[in-house]
């Protein structure tokens, strides 16, 4: 066995801890978007969507199950949506989203990845205006232009249409998620989504490179590791 046998096994325990973290991330998710609306994915678009998400991701059944199981319940846990914004390695902005029954916990959490790699956290509002807050649709095709037609037609606001190698993105405001969604399937009903899905879009972006980069890494690192950090959103552009 001996040193091979060790990293079979260190890479089996790290891919472990990473679905752990991913299960746990959903199950979270589920729980909150189940308990706020209805915990009946026909009469809850928004659990719909999170539940088509977590199937792509090859997330159990059993673990989705259970999180909207628990949100049918009475009382329950109380978690909160949280927000940090700051400046990451290299100077890059960084945008963390945290769900949390424990504000001193995640905030220490939190704060903590940025201090270990000399970053900086910042007031609420410091880095998000640095960001469109969008709808992002990506599927195979090639003809931007009948996508936008379509989208015009549904009255959804877009923001803008890619199209190459094959691949069309879209681009809408955040708000317009469920309307563009349904005017996708209404207009190409054989397309297969491969991303659908609200991020925060860098208005611009920063290159790292060097020991920028490496340290970038470590800090992404050190927040997806984090139990209440939920999604990571920066401009940073890798090497």
């Amino acid at each position: 066995m001996g040193r091979s046998f060790e990293n079979r096994k260190a890479s089996i325990f790290k891919t472990a801890a990473q679905k752990s973290k991913l299960y746990s991330k959903y199950g979270k998710q589920l729980y909150v978007v189940a308990k706020n609306g209805v915990p009946d994915p026909a009469n809850n678009p928004a659990l719909r969507n999170l539940i088509e998400r977590a199937k792509k991701e090859q997330v159990p059944a059993h673990v989705i199950d259970k999180a909207i199981e628990k949100a049918s319940g009475v009382g329950g846990e109380d978690f909160a949506t949280v927000r940090y914004e700051g400046f990451g390695p290299g100077g890059c902005s960084v945008i963390v989203d945290c769900l949390t029954d424990n504000n001193n916990r995640t905030i220490t959490d939190v704060r903590s990845c940025f201090t270990r790699v000399g970053a900086k956290l910042g007031a609420t509002g410091s880095v998000a205006h640095m960001f469109d807050h969008l709808a992002i649709f990506s599927f195979k095709g090639d003809d931007g232009d009948k996508v936008l037609e379509a989208m015009l037609n549904a009255d959804v606001d877009v923001d803008d249409v890619e199209s190459g190698d094959g691949q069309i993105t879209l681009f809408a405001r955040a708000g317009e998620f469920y309307k563009a969604k349904n005017a996708i399937a209404e207009a190409f009903p054989d397309v297969e989504l491969d991303v659908a899905e609200i991020t925060f879009h860098p208005q611009a972006t920063k290159e790292l490179a060097g020991e920028d980069a490496a340290t970038f890494e470590k800090f992404l690192n050190m927040l997806n590791d984090c139990e209440d950090v939920q999604d990571v959103y920066h401009n940073a552009i890798l090497p």
